[in-house]
């Protein structure tokens, strides 16, 4: 009989996102692409964001599809508020709705703050922060009329810690905490005015993840010595992977998360600790 109840248990969690679709931003690469993946796997329709790169976007298509998973691929300048809610409304034309919403695209312009130019600080916080804001700004009002979503941003440690070098780009992660408790407040006043907000449902809510130090391409360029003083700086004495960060954003997008709305996830090993 237990094995029985597991087995059911697996297939149901293979299918909790069946029906469901969903937008990663910087879906094809790093954390983005592990987070496609995985609400893929447990059957959500996937539409990834790439910047640039069609290449890479064309690959890991090719790969879902070799596993039998449809994802689309939509190219977008996510510093731009027309771009975003270009591709909300590319999504909802293409796939008929949009119910989960992965605010991960986000770039770096290190400097110190004394060598920083305008345009490092303005980009930066165009695509990690305003980015995040016009997307989900497009994204919850197609929610809001269907009465349930899932906005899950993706904001760093360094949000919470700061860094020298990254005063732009910890702003912009900082930035997204602020703005994903007000969305969260936002989404259920706007349910509940609508009569639509149900004890019942899955609703909206709007929550965040902040991976610490994850192996990505983004740290290739680290030196190794670097990368060890990080480490060292870890309770659990390792860097993270992008899976892990993609279970939490999964366990977040599921209805059976219905009553976390708000909050901010931390994946960092205790880094902050």
């Amino acid at each position: 009989m237990a094995t029985i109840v597991n087995e059911q248990a697996y297939a149901e969690g293979q299918s909790e996102l069946k029906g469901r679709v969903a937008l990663v931003t910087g879906g094809t690469r790093g954390i983005g692409a592990a987070i496609s993946r995985a609400l893929a796997a447990h059957g959500a329709t996937v539409a990834a964001g790439y910047g640039s790169n069609r290449e890479r976007a064309e690959k890991l298509q090719t790969e879902l599809s070799r596993d039998g998973i449809a994802m689309s691929i939509h190219q977008s300048d996510v510093g731009s508020a027309e771009e975003c809610r270009r591709t909300i409304g590319e999504v909802i034309e293409r796939h008929g709705r949009l119910d989960i919403l992965v605010n991960n695209a986000g770039i770096t312009a290190d400097r110190t703050v004394l060598k920083m130019s305008d345009e490092d600080w303005h980009k930066v916080l165009a695509v990690n922060l305003s980015g995040a804001f016009f997307t989900a700004q497009a994204a919850l009002a197609h929610m809001v009329e269907r009465g349930s979503g899932r906005v899950v941003n993706i904001s760093s440690i360094i949000g919470q810690t700061g860094n020298i070098g990254q005063v732009n780009y910890s702003a912009s992660k900082s930035g997204l905490f602020g703005l994903t408790m007000s969305l969260a407040k936002e989404a259920a006043f706007a349910l509940k005015r609508a009569g639509k907000l149900s004890p019942h449902g899955a609703n909206i809510t709007v929550n965040a993840v902040a991976p610490g130090f994850i192996e990505t391409e983004m740290l290739e360029s680290v030196p190794e010595k670097v990368l060890d003083g990080i480490r060292a700086q870890v309770p659990l004495d390792r860097l993270g992977r992008p899976e892990e960060v993609a279970r939490v954003v999964r366990f977040l997008a599921a209805d059976a998360s219905s009553y976390i709305t708000g909050q901010v996830w931390a994946v960092n090993g205790g880094m902050e600790m």
